[in-house]
């Protein structure tokens, strides 16, 4: 079963970067398709960006082009570098795994395993 936790969020200012990590224990990272969503008060959780199990990368649009997610095998992480961050980008940020057999989806309910959220608020 595997345990998340996200690290790295925080404040920056609009037109700044953060980086977030998903540190998986318990198991080996690249037997699961991560993917990162994030849910602005008073909005449901949306999808971000995910790194497969075979190493593909997806984006939502409004992140396309400012969003790299990428894999750390030797750290067990998938990471989400943010660049030039909007205010709209202010939410918590969750990573949530998918076992490697599923075909990937951007479905919130098509995830096992969640970290807990980080805070990223982006001030204009």
């Amino acid at each position: 079963q595997a345990q998340l936790k996200e690290s790295g969020g925080g404040l920056a200012q609009a037109g700044g970067s953060l980086r977030l990590s998903c540190a998986a224990s318990g198991v080996s990272i690249s037997s699961y398709t991560i993917a990162w969503f994030r849910q602005a008060p008073g909005s449901e959780r949306e999808f971000v960006s995910a790194f497969t199990y075979g190493g593909s990368e997806y984006y939502d649009d409004s992140v396309e082009g400012r969003f790299t997610v990428s894999r750390d095998d030797a750290k067990n992480t998938v990471n989400l570098q943010m660049d030039g961050l909007k205010p709209e980008d202010t939410a918590v940020y969750y990573c949530a795994a998918r076992r490697y057999y599923y075909q990937f989806t951007r479905d919130i309910s098509g995830y096992t395993y969640w970290g807990q959220g980080t805070q990223v608020t982006v001030s204009s």
